[in-house]
């Protein structure tokens, strides 16, 4: 099975919704894999991305980890919770 997916919910207008559909299926995809594919090429994500990277390279990371270690995950679990 692929890999897991979140439902939300967006309001648009009923013209919209119809634009969208036809657009799905003149492209033989669903609204939601249109909808996907334009969020993930929103350039406001890549430059979250990238400060990211940035920050991961400047070394920020460890001091925090160095400073706060009860706040640093679990080596084994890096789903974001605290070590136990």
């Amino acid at each position: 099975m692929g890999e897991k997916t979140e439902k939300i919910t967006i309001r648009v207008s009923p013209e919209t919704a119809e634009r969208l559909k036809l657009r799905a299926e003149a492209e033989r995809t669903t609204v939601t894999a249109l909808l996907t594919e334009a969020a993930e090429r929103d350039p406001r994500l890549e430059l979250a991305a990238a400060r990211f990277r940035e920050l991961m390279r400047s070394g920020l990371v460890e001091e925090f980890a160095a400073a706060f270690p009860d706040e640093e995950p679990d080596a084994a679990d890096r789903s974001g919770s605290k070590a136990a």
